[in-house]
């Protein structure tokens, strides 16, 4: 009846005989065991105490440069930064998520200014001998 309601997400007949089975010997939770040999993911406390010690010493360092100087896979120092550390590129370096609403977007003046410089094409040139046939001013 199951089957029929819910067709693709509804446990088999073995899979169910076989959780049964499962908590007839005295299984109490429905999580996956421990399994044996290496971790799926080297995300663990180790590796995040050592991202963060070393973005403290230098905040300008690169996702690559970090995983180069751990000896880590990139996208492990990635997740690390963005989501145990909630820390992302602002500026030229990283920062942490709870900036206030200023610091979030320091390009938001000059995008404000944008439409009163004129339009796309048009630059200014500092000094006369700079300019060239294309000086649109």
């Amino acid at each position: 009846m199951i089957k029929q309601a819910y067709p693709d997400v509804a446990l088999a007949r073995s899979g169910v005989f076989r959780w049964h089975q499962a908590f007839l010997e005295g299984r109490e939770e429905v999580a996956d065991e421990d399994r044996a040999g290496r971790p799926s993911t080297s995300t663990n406390t180790d590796n995040v105490t050592r991202v963060h010690k070393v973005l403290n010493s230098d905040r300008r360092l690169s996702i690559r440069l970090i995983a180069q100087m751990l000896n880590l896979p990139k996208s492990v120092v990635h997740d690390i930064v963005t989501e145990h550390l909630n820390m992302r590129k602002v500026s030229h370096r990283l920062s942490c998520e709870q900036l206030p609403d200023q610091g979030r977007h320091p390009n938001a003046s000059a995008a404000a200014l944008q439409p009163r410089c004129g339009p796309p094409g048009l630059f200014f040139v500092s000094s006369p001998e700079k300019a060239d046939e294309r000086q649109a001013f």
